[in-house]
């Protein structure tokens, strides 16, 4: 094949569709003039091409031989671009409004986009109303994106010369192999990578701004604080208006609100990122983790417990010093002094850390003793509670937290067991799944990062070992490049919850690296020694983080042998107290979670009171009921009461609270 040099010496370049075919084409087309020569309805929607499958500017040049697609509008890859320029159409529209305003940063985000302003005077929640009319404003005008090349220095002094210093900081901070690209619309302009749609009236009328924060330059908390501002951008106003619905939804169903309106857990100052479970939240709590033991247990497991502090000479053996001590509590190991002096260190410089994750600890449970081939597969697990240091800013109710507690195992196999195991893990992980409501999973293979222990030879081993397992189990999956942990590829499991919003829990990791790092062995068939391979994996993730999810996804109306409290027995008069005390012993004799009522309120009182904290089941008695050994059933959501007789109604409270396995 020729190199580029030769084909734009000759004048021709070949072309490769999506479909397949291929076609001739002069050096220096366009991804406009392909898109013509096709059709000129094509032309008239394409908004940008993509290039060997990366995203560019229609207007660029293409010198070699390529593969390309031209991206319509309303086709999905185009939803980046409307977020794109609808972020450079927001940075437009403040520097209108309020000049001497400095435009630092805009990227996509999930779901939008954000821009960071430099101003004396912070935005407010007030001013995006005013913003955002005036974006539609220039949408309308239909301005069209143009892109230059300026020299470095060029670039420097003319955003110096605005005053927009941290423009200028950015040009400064490229390396000096790079083209300084900017782009126009209209008299405004940008420095930016692109690539961006033909003109700004391809972003549409699909976008709302959202909210302001602040933000610090670059991350970074010694540097001036920013103002932020968010919005989001869709293909149609029919997509918006989802979305926005999604957000409604997603705040009835806060964690952090509905914790609070059923007594669930708090979080507070003097212990950030830990939670204070209640009596209540702890019931989720233990009832999910008992589930998952028994799970478990009847999958082969073992349960093991490792210590919480745990010296960083095992940490440096594994690696995760290197990778992950800014994310460690460290704390030194010290020993109580003789004197009335200050306790010293027990060695030179020893120091010790919370654990942020199990695996160097599981592996010191497996060298303990002789392990034979025959012993092979060893399935690990623990409940273990993790500490990391998150940044506080990153902190979320009981999604986001330093103390974790994770449903961990590792399972140290032979490498032609890999394949059975993992297969058996993704048949549990979806069995779990489905017992907990969740059937919607989207499973990504995340390969191997820039830095990473092993070699390559390894790293192909282990990534063939996953693909291979996926083969064999018939799992469809997309690849995540770059994604994987840096002792090995993962398989990482999405689940979607009822609003569509999705959550990345499950993991399964192939790991040849530290059974090798921390000199793990088994005796083979040969007698010699060999390395196991070692498996890491969660279904939940953390429990913290999954039951926020549950919370959030059930609105609080969890599964019945999830609830807190499976039924309260309530009084409509104190006549019917000694049938209530009945009922509530009768429940309480069938192993239910259950609470009685008899406080002398109105009973639509209590029963409102009952079902903001979410109770599902409210058994009401009165002196009718006393009488004919009956109970009026109210189950939350429900318009109406049915009444039944009592025997019958506490067979089937307990039928529907018996936990899934």
């Amino acid at each position: 094949m020729a190199n580029a040099q030769e084909q734009i010496q000759s004048g021709n370049i070949t072309i490769r569709f999506p479909d397949g075919a291929t076609r001739s084409y002069a050096a220096g087309t366009t991804g406009l003039d392909i898109a013509t020569s096709i059709s000129t309805s094509l032309a008239k929607q394409a908004v940008a091409v993509t290039i060997d499958g990366a995203l560019s500017d229609l207007s660029l040049p293409i010198h070699a031989d390529a593969a390309i697609g031209i991206v319509k509008r309303d086709d999905p890859a185009a939803l980046e671009l409307i977020r794109h320029d609808c972020a450079h159409v927001l940075a437009e529209a403040v520097q209108e409004l309020f000049p001497g305003t400095q435009v630092t940063i805009g990227p996509n985000i999930q779901d939008g986009f954000f821009y960071d302003f430099a101003r004396n005077e912070p935005f407010t929640p007030e001013d995006l109303p005013v913003i955002e009319k005036k974006m539609r404003q220039i949408i309308e005008r239909g301005n069209a994106f143009t892109r230059e090349v300026w020299p470095r220095d060029e670039a420097i002094k003319y955003f110096k010369d605005k005053g927009e210093h941290y423009k200028a900081e950015i040009i400064e901070d490229l390396p000096a192999s790079e083209d300084i690209k900017i782009y126009r619309q209209g008299d405004w302009l940008d420095l930016c990578r692109g690539p961006h749609m033909p003109t700004v009236k391809s972003v549409g009328p699909a976008f709302k701004l959202m909210k302001v924060a602040g933000a610090y330059w670059r991350g970074d908390s010694n540097r001036a604080m920013l103002t932020r501002i968010y919005g989001t951008a869709w293909h149609n106003q029919k997509d918006l208006d989802a979305y926005l619905h999604r957000l409604e939804e997603a705040e009835k169903r806060d964690h952090r609100r509905l914790g609070k309106e059923m007594d669930l857990f708090h979080i507070q100052e003097e212990a950030q990122g830990s939670v204070f479970w209640h009596p209540q939240g702890y019931v989720i709590y233990n009832q999910l983790e008992n589930y998952i033991r028994r799970r478990l247990q009847n999958a082969g497991y073992v349960e093991v417990k490792t210590p919480q502090l745990i010296d960083n000479k095992l940490w440096e053996a594994s690696g995760h010093w290197g990778k992950f001590r800014e994310n460690m509590f460290v704390v030194p190991d010290e020993v109580p002094s003789t004197d009335d002096s200050k306790p010293v260190l027990s060695g030179k410089g020893r120091l010790m850390a919370l654990k942020p994750m199990n695996c160097p600890a599981h592996v010191q449970i497996f060298r303990q003793g002789i392990k034979s081939y025959r012993d092979l597969p060893i399935r690990m697990a623990e409940f273990g509670c993790c500490h990391r240091n998150e940044a506080h800013g990153a902190l979320h109710g009981i999604m986001r937290v330093r103390q974790m507690t994770q449903d961990d195992a590792h399972i140290f196999c032979r490498e032609d067991q890999i394949t059975e195991e993992s297969i058996a893990f993704c048949q549990l992980l979806q069995a779990v799944y489905t017992d907990l409501g969740f059937t919607d999973i989207v499973i990504k293979l995340a390969t191997r990062p820039d830095t990473r222990a092993g070699t390559d030879e390894t790293w192909d081993r282990a990534e063939q070992g996953l693909m291979d397992a996926l083969k064999a189990a018939k799992l469809e999956y997309t690849i995540a490049p770059g994604e994987g942990a840096f002792y090995g590829p993962k398989l990482e499991f999405h689940l979607t919850d009822a609003i569509g919003r999705s959550w990345q829990c499950g993991t399964l990791q192939l790991d040849f690296v530290l059974p090798e790092r921390l000199e793990a062995s088994y005796i083979g068939e040969d007698g010699n020694r060999h390395r196991p391979v070692m498996l890491h994996r969660a279904i939940l993730g953390t429990l913290e983080r999954f039951i926020g999810i549950m919370i959030e996804n059930y609105a609080g109306k969890l599964p019945q042998w999830l609830a807190p409290t499976q039924a309260v027995v309530t009084t409509i008069t104190s006549e019917a107290d000694p049938y209530a005390q009945e009922v509530y012993d009768r429940l309480k004799a069938q192993g239910l979670r259950v609470e009685l009522d008899t406080r002398n309120e109105k009973i639509n009182y209590k029963i409102r009171e009952h079902s903001m904290k979410k109770v599902q089941v409210i058994f009401v008695v009165g002196a009718k009921e006393a009488q004919a050994q009956t109970v009026a059933v109210r189950v939350l959501g429900g318009e109406n009461q049915t009444v039944e007789p009592l025997e019958k109604a506490i067979n089937d409270l307990a039928q529907n609270c018996k936990p899934p396995y």
